[in-house]
C-alpha cells in the first residue's frame, strides 16, 4: 500500500518538473518544442513517431536520434545496472534503519531513475546539454529533503545510469554523450551541498 504523501509533497511533486525547454526557442525549430514537451507532459519516452518528426524537422539532430531509441528501449536494463550500483555500493540501504526503507522508498528511487534517464534522452534528442529547469531542480531538492532521499544513493544511481548507457552505445560517441549525464549528475551532486537547509 502506498503511503499517504502530505500535502507538502505532493505540492512539491507537482513543481519539481525538472525539464525545460524554454531556452530551445532561440536554436531549435518552433515545431519541435512541443513534441519534448507533449512527450515531457505525459512523463513518457519520445515515440519512434515523436524521433521520426524530430528528425524531419530537425535534421541536424538525426545523427544521435537512434542513442535517444537504443536507451529508450534498453531502459529497464540500464536502470537494473543502476540500481544493482546502488546495492552494493550501500548495502544496507534496503534493510530497516536504510534510506530505502520500507521497499516503498526504494521502488519511489527506482521509479526516478526511470525519469532520470527520459529526461537525458530529451537532451540527447535536442542536442542539447541545457535541458534542466533550475526551478523544477529547486523544487525537486526540496522534496528530496522533505522525503529525506540519501542523496548519496541517488548521485551513485545516476552515475550508473551514465555507466550502463555509455555501455551500450557506440564506444566512437561515448565521449560526445557523457555531457548530457554529467549535467543531472552535477545539479544532483548540488543538491548534496544544501541537504542541511
Amino acid at each position: 500500500m502506498e503511503p499517504l504523501l502530505t500535502e507538502l509533497v505532493k505540492e512539491l511533486i507537482a513543481k519539481a518538473r525538472i525539464v525545460s525547454f524554454s531556452g530551445w526557442q532561440a536554436t531549435h525549430p518552433s515545431a519541435v518544442i512541443p513534441l519534448f514537451q507533449a512527450a515531457d507532459d505525459q512523463g513518457r519516452y519520445l515515440t519512434d513517431d515523436d524521433l521520426q518528426q524530430i528528425q524531419t524537422l530537425s535534421p541536424e539532430t538525426s545523427v544521435l536520434i537512434p542513442v535517444v531509441q537504443q536507451l529508450r528501449d534498453q531502459v529497464t536494463e540500464i536502470i537494473d545496472d543502476a540500481r544493482s550500483q546502488v546495492l552494493t555500493t550501500f548495502p544496507d540501504i534496503t534493510q530497516p534503519g536504510g534510506g530505502l526503507y520500507p521497499p516503498e522508498r526504494a521502488e519511489a528511487c527506482w521509479r526516478d531513475f526511470w525519469h532520470f534517464l527520459r529526461c537525458i534522452t530529451y537532451g540527447i534528442g535536442g542536442q542539447s546539454t541545457e535541458y534542466t529547469s533550475p526551478t523544477g531542480l529547486y523544487y525537486l531538492n526540496l522534496l528530496y529533503q522533505e522525503l529525506q532521499v540519501p542523496l548519496d544513493a541517488m548521485v551513485v544511481g545516476l552515475e550508473g545510469i551514465k555507466i550502463a548507457s555509455l555501455q551500450r552505445i557506440e564506444s566512437d560517441q561515448q565521449a560526445d554523450l557523457a555531457p548530457y549525464f554529467d549535467h543531472l549528475i552535477t545539479q544532483l551532486k548540488f543538491f548534496k551541498k544544501h541537504e542541511s537547509y
